[in-house]
């Protein structure tokens, strides 16, 4: 059974490109976690587990997607990195994601459901700030059935 991840935290990157993992997500990261391209310019990270999960989605549907579709896998592939936790609980963000998602010193670890996602702290706030006003806003038809 996956984890719910949830929460924020505000790790720093480490000289090495190096954070440690927020001590609620390790258990779910402990035995292996994929990095890859975010949405919105950030950096999404998955267990092991629950990567090879969507991957087997992904490509049940591959045979039927057209070229944006294709393109989106390309992307979220070719980006993607493996990394397990070393005792300390760090993980190495890539520098190609590094660039991607302009993380800096400062960072915001979100809880997202089944994935992680980091990003560069004031890039999260401006985010956040936007993002708020419409959620504060939006009514049930914003996700179908959920209210």
């Amino acid at each position: 059974m996956v984890a719910v991840l949830l929460g924020t935290f505000l790790p720093k990157l480490d000289e090495k490109g190096r954070l440690i993992l927020p001590a609620k997500f390790r258990d779910e990261f402990a035995a292996g976690l994929v990095m890859t391209r975010g949405q919105e310019g950030c950096v999404y990270i998955y267990s092991q587990r629950e990567f090879e999960a969507l991957h087997a989605r992904m490509s049940e549907q591959a045979p039927k997607l057209g070229k944006q579709g294709r393109d989106y896998l390309r992307m979220f592939l070719s980006g993607a990195a493996q990394e397990i936790p070393d005792k300390q609980s760090r993980v190495t963000v890539p520098a190609m994601l590094r660039d991607y998602a302009r993380l800096d010193r400062d960072l915001t670890v979100i809880g997202a459901g089944t994935r992680a996602e980091i990003w560069d702290t004031p890039t999260w706030t401006a985010y956040s700030e936007k993002a708020e006003a419409g959620f504060s806003d939006a009514d049930g038809e914003v996700i179908a059935g959920l209210f």
